[in-house]
């Protein structure tokens, strides 16, 4: 039977030809039939979530709760030393210096992206800003949200630090961060869904030794990582009681 893996959408699409070699790695490594499958945005991947359709997930720290309380899935491992953070930019002729510069109908871009527009509505805090007194421009990825900075459609951004950080250079010489968020504890996980879970082990054996051979560090390079390190349930349970804490 085939198992299906996928991708938080929030992927920088740098990576996109990683992920398809790391899936032909990851069968040949455990002998596991896995078709890698992506999906356009959150409602559509959290569709497949809940219809049963997903086996393997590298997952959004958002979706932790559902997926290990509702799902029944179990965490894997954690790219080292990769922490989600989220960033507040501006075009970089902006007056604005820094958060408390900003004032009520101030008009934000984003993304769908869970956990990052959290952090950055917690960023805005300290200028009184929130859902209620700000304009949200809706965007499909960040690239977009900084093409409405330069444009001067908005006037802020919120981005995922990492896909900040993939953006050309040509892009982020038109930005400017005000503020970078520095929770550290909160990450991305690939996590394993119940038919799959009889093979936890060997997945977590698999992954953990791939920088023992130049085979497997190549695969890690193509995905933007150094290594994967084991996430056990009470780190899970921790990181899930956090956001939580963060998002009420």
């Amino acid at each position: 039977m085939t198992n299906f893996f996928t991708i938080s959408p929030d992927f920088s699409p740098d990576h996109l030809s990683g992920w398809y070699i790391f899936n032909t790695w990851l069968q040949k490594m455990t002998n596991e039939p896995i078709r890698l499958v992506f999906y356009d945005n959150f409602e559509l991947q959290r569709q497949a979530i809940e219809n049963d359709c997903v086996d393997l997930i590298y997952a959004n720290p958002f979706d932790a709760a559902m997926l290990v309380r509702h799902k029944g899935f179990k965490p894997l491992v954690k790219p080292d030393g990769n922490s989600d953070e989220a960033i507040i930019a501006v075009n970089t002729n902006s007056n604005l210096k820094e958060i408390t510069d900003l004032l009520s109908g101030t008009i934000v871009a984003t993304t769908d992206d869970p956990d990052i527009f959290m952090m950055g509505m917690i960023l805005l805090e300290p200028a009184e800003l929130d859902k209620s007194n700000i304009e949200l421009v809706a965007c499909e990825n960040y690239i977009l949200v900084a093409k409405q900075l330069i444009q001067g459609s908005a006037n802020v951004g919120i981005f995922f630090a990492e896909a900040y950080d993939d953006l050309s250079n040509v892009v982020k010489k038109q930005l400017r961060i005000i503020v970078r968020s520095q929770i550290d504890i909160i990450h991305h996980s690939l996590m394993i869904g119940p038919r799959l879970q009889e093979k936890q082990g060997l997945f977590q054996k698999v992954l953990t030794q791939m920088t023992e051979n130049e085979k497997g560090k190549a695969v890690l390079k193509s995905l933007g990582f150094q290594k994967w390190q084991i996430v056990n349930e009470e780190e899970m349970e921790f990181m899930i009681d956090l956001m939580d804490t963060l998002s009420s």
